[in-house]
């Protein structure tokens, strides 16, 4: 059942000795599961919900109401907090408190936003917006907030775009002289990470890397590491394997035993809960 009270801050998951990593949820239902399997925050971004939402790739088409309407059903079916995506802002720094808004009005703990310029999927045109828009976007988001415990987490594709490790640092630099205390360094290996660190001194969040063959390489590197697309990828290819399973064969006990039972599903969603108000608010007349 949706019943989520009050703002969850994101202080906790950065608190730990270990880099915690979480696989990234793509709808309100994978996000109560990663719940469920024991994480203390969840994660949801514009690959999944242009997949799982749209059946779209992730190239920039989604709007900042889809994003945001996306991460209010995620965060509505939960009760830890969620960092969101928020791409770059949406709007010019003028106008990106309405970003800022639709987020906070969304129940989410964070957003990021990055400093790519478009064409992410494109190897040929990778491209950073100008330093200086992208400080003054993150200054506007950060004056946008109603609540200071909501995060802005500022986000360079230096690295995982132009494979600059010193754009990379001269970026974070800027950003931690503004008041950024949370950093996303897209693309640092571990080893670079730990670098990075020593010279801009932060909260640092990274997508998990497939070179990263042991989750333990990020500890003491990373204090957040998103798995982004763990939950979906799971669940196309387990779905396919039951689908494929139903098709060829008749047997309901063969394609049983690739399915949760009625009873445990209903009871993650609340059917008990609504039947117990059914029942109180029934007439016994009736």
């Amino acid at each position: 059942m949706h019943a989520k009270k009050g703002f969850y801050p994101l202080t906790e998951a950065f608190s730990g000795p270990k880099a915690l990593v979480i696989p990234g949820a793509y709808d309100a239902l994978s996000a109560m599961l990663v719940q469920a399997a024991g994480y203390p925050a969840v994660y949801v971004g514009s690959y999944a919900t242009a997949a799982a939402g749209f059946g779209l790739a992730d190239v920039g088409v989604l709007t900042l109401e889809e994003l945001a309407r996306h991460a209010k059903s995620v965060s509505s079916a939960v009760s830890v907090p969620v960092i969101a995506d928020a791409e770059g802002g949406f709007f010019d720094p003028a106008n990106i408190w309405r970003t800022v808004q639709a987020f906070e009005e969304a129940g989410v703990s964070a957003i990021h936003i990055e400093d790519h310029a478009g064409g992410k999927h494109i190897v040929q045109e990778q491209k950073l917006v100008p330093l200086e828009l992208m400080l003054q976007r993150l200054q506007a988001a950060l004056d946008a907030r109603r609540n200071p415990e909501f995060l802005i987490i500022a986000r360079t594709d230096a690295i995982w775009a132009t494979h600059d490790v010193d754009e990379c640092v001269e970026r974070l630099k800027a950003f931690a002289n503004i008041g950024i205390t949370h950093f996303f360094a897209n693309g640092a290996d571990p080893a670079t990470l730990r670098k990075i660190k020593q010279k801009v001194p932060g909260k640092y969040i990274v997508i998990n890397l497939p070179s990263v063959r042991h989750r333990d390489e990020w500890d003491g590197a990373a204090d957040l590491v998103i798995d982004y697309g763990f939950c979906l990828l799971a669940v196309t290819k387990a779905l396919q394997v039951a689908l494929k399973q139903y098709k060829s064969d008749p047997d309901a006990d063969r394609s049983d035993v690739l399915l949760e039972d009625f009873e445990t599903f209903e009871r993650r969603l609340g059917y008990a809960d609504f039947t117990e108000r059914a029942l109180r608010y029934t007439s016994n007349e009736s």
